[in-house]
């Protein structure tokens, strides 16, 4: 099969193009961080907190653009906390919106793909009234948590590729 790593995290990865984004931005309270644990996963994780108007964290990884145009999924390897996260894309990373995907964690290790054609455009929490996903390139990834409640979250990753 042909694939394309879009990151692998290890030991020796450069966390340096990856950003926190929480609620704080708009005045919330939520906080989160990324880092690599013992084993060179990534590991996001926090607390949000619904107070202020805020309820979300993310982090994003930005990138020279990246062809899409022969691949049709993501492929994420991922340990979850049981709870809901959102993948997102955009594929340009001035835009206000992104196109997402929802996914469920489990508390094991597991393999998550994502349909490019089936992530949908949203703003804010909105979904907007355009195409999905249908262009031959990505420059940000991704991965946000606002489940509408105040909770502790972690998300360990260890690999994000196209298939």
């Amino acid at each position: 099969m042909n694939t394309k790593i879009i990151f692998d995290f290890n030991k020796e990865s450069n966390l340096q193009d990856w950003g926190i984004v929480d609620d704080a931005v708009m005045g919330g309270k939520s906080t989160s961080e990324i880092k690599l644990n013992a084993n060179g996963f990534g590991v996001f994780k926090g607390q949000v907190s619904v107070a202020n108007n805020g309820g979300f964290s993310s982090v994003r990884y930005q990138f020279n653009k990246l062809n899409v145009a022969k691949y049709s999924k993501i492929r994420i390897r991922l340990k979850g906390d049981g709870k809901d996260y959102q993948f997102r894309i955009k594929d340009n990373a001035d835009n206000y919106y992104s196109y997402i995907a929802t996914f469920s964690t489990a508390n094991t290790w597991e393999n998550i793909e994502i349909d490019l054609k089936n992530m949908y455009p949203s703003l804010r929490g909105r979904k907007l009234d355009i195409p999905n996903f249908s262009h031959n390139y990505i420059e940000q990834i991704a991965f946000l948590i606002a489940n509408k409640k105040d909770e502790n979250f972690e998300l360990l990753i260890d690999t994000i590729e196209l298939i």
